[in-house]
């Protein structure tokens, strides 16, 4: 599995719904009562979840119809390498946890791109108790902290960005759970902010560090394509993200319908669960930059940092790839005002 391809509720959660969700739906194809013109599939970096509640909205509600798009959502999961499927051809563009999957990819001569950020901030973050805080990088010095096995770059890339040796923090491997921070075991673990279900057990003895806010600002939910996808299919993406930008804006203005069509759509996702999380999830969907470039913005001078923050890691097997390879503002600016509108 490639860099921070994880599940979307959490780095916490486990593949125990795969079952599941075999069993109730490999593939979710929601067709318009016409023929479509065009039909997008879209490949997913793990399980379906709430990731893509404004794609399921925009199915139910006809916005894809009204676009003339057929959408088809393939989930993946910890055996799928949904980067490599787009990059052959398999689908047509693909929505992966974290940026710097497309960075890697790109630098492992993968022809993907970057064309939209479903979150504006990734939710990503280190959970400590009150009595023994970490509000700030600084507070790691000293300290162990837990966190998955594909995250330990994002540990080093925060060292390195706080100017702190990685030899002052122990770094240890941590579970799909929070029990080594219970137990006293770490003084931190990770997930993900919109995991709402997996925090239940801190309570309010809670502090959270996020990766963003420690200076490591990287995009999560990101919509990506490839360089041949882009060039001859302009027409059939921007109408897909345009639809797209208006199912979550409605999914933001009708929270609780929004999540019974999740659900409805994926009956192995929890209700209660659901609408618990989507009001922390909103806030990573929309926040000041939204408000003014709209719903899915991005831009090239957090790439750049993000490019620079791997590449004095030495995290590229392959040349460094530039700005321009690993994004596109192409099909953003295409439909900034719908965008804008949802924004």
């Amino acid at each position: 599995m490639s860099n921070l391809s994880m599940n979307r509720r959490g780095f916490l959660a486990g593949s125990a719904a795969a079952g599941t969700l075999a069993a109730t739906s490999s593939l979710l194809s929601i067709s318009s009562a016409r023929a479509a013109d065009a039909t997008i599939r879209m490949q997913l970096g793990w399980l379906a979840s709430n990731g893509i509640l404004g794609e399921v909205v925009a199915m139910k509600k006809g916005f894809y119809k009204d676009a003339g798009i057929t959408l088809d959502i393939v989930p993946g999961g910890p055996n799928v390498d949904g980067v490599a499927g787009v990059a052959a051809g398999q689908s047509t563009l693909g929505q992966i946890s974290s940026s710097p999957s497309v960075m890697l990819a790109r630098s492992a001569g993968m022809p993907v791109k970057a064309i939209a950020a479903g979150y504006q901030k990734h939710p990503f973050a280190y959970f400590s108790r009150k009595g023994k805080p970490i509000a700030s990088p600084k507070d790691m010095i000293g300290k162990t902290i837990a966190t998955q096995p594909t995250a330990f770059i994002l540990l080093r890339a925060l060292l390195a960005k706080n100017g702190i040796a990685e030899d002052q923090v122990k770094m240890v491997n941590m579970g799909s759970d929070m029990n080594q921070l219970i137990t006293g075991q770490a003084d931190a673990v990770t997930g993900w902010l919109t995991n709402t279900s997996a925090l239940k057990v801190l309570g309010d003895d809670r502090v959270d560090l996020m990766l963003w806010d420690g200076g490591l600002q990287l995009y999560a939910n990101v919509y990506y394509t490839t360089d041949a996808q882009l060039s001859k299919h302009s027409d059939e993406l921007t109408r897909f993200l345009g639809a797209t930008a208006r199912g979550w804006g409605y999914a933001r203005d009708h929270q609780e319908e929004a999540v019974s069509l999740l659900v409805e759509a994926y009956p192995n996702l929890d209700k209660a669960n659901e609408l618990e999380a989507i009001g922390p999830l909103m806030k990573f969907a929309f926040n000041d930059v939204t408000a003014k470039s709209g719903w899915g913005a991005m831009n090239a001078d957090n790439w750049k940092a993000q490019l620079g923050a791997y590449a004095d890691l030495g995290q590229f097997k392959g040349s460094v790839p530039t700005v321009d390879d690993v994004m596109s503002l192409a099909i953003l600016d295409a439909t900034a005002d719908i965008r804008k509108q949802v924004g």
